[in-house]
């Protein structure tokens, strides 16, 4: 994994985990944990959401192109087929990477991203992850009136 070291870096990179905080601890039962050295915000002992810098792998296999070098984040989708359609529709800010290959998650460049969009990735992130009756109590409280 890559640390970060930069002051300004680690500024960026703690600003921008103050911000993922407060949208994720908006959700009910979300917990902040560590997995694999990393903060992750969980829902029903799962994460759904975590910092997730680019390792030396990472950047290899990224290539000659520009990459994002800010503060990353990983967000869970409901399936492969989310994971496309949001790729397809979402902004430059949201992009794979190949370790990410069959798995239903994608990153989002903090950096770069709508906080609407930001906060709609997260949502349905949490949606996806949290327990059936969480999930039913929260979607039913969330509801507009018609």
């Amino acid at each position: 994994m890559t640390t970060v070291t930069d002051p300004e870096e680690v500024r960026r990179w703690q600003e921008a985990t103050e911000a993922v905080d407060a949208i994720a601890k908006s959700f009910p039962d979300v917990c902040e944990t560590t997995r694999y050295g990393n903060k992750t915000w969980a829902v029903g002992g799962k994460g759904f959401i975590w910092m997730r810098p680019f390792t030396k792998a990472d950047i290899k296999g990224w290539g000659d192109s520009p990459r994002p070098n800010g503060p990353l984040l990983g967000v869970n989708v409901e399936d492969l087929g989310e994971k496309e359609a949001i790729l397809g529709s979402s902004s430059r800010a949201v992009f794979t990477i190949e370790h990410f290959n069959n798995y239903a998650a994608v990153l989002i460049d903090l950096d770069n991203v709508d906080q609407v969009e930001l906060l709609e990735l997260i949502t349905d992130a949490w949606i996806c992850t949290a327990p059936a009756k969480l999930r039913a109590q929260y979607l039913e409280q969330a509801r507009l009136p018609d």
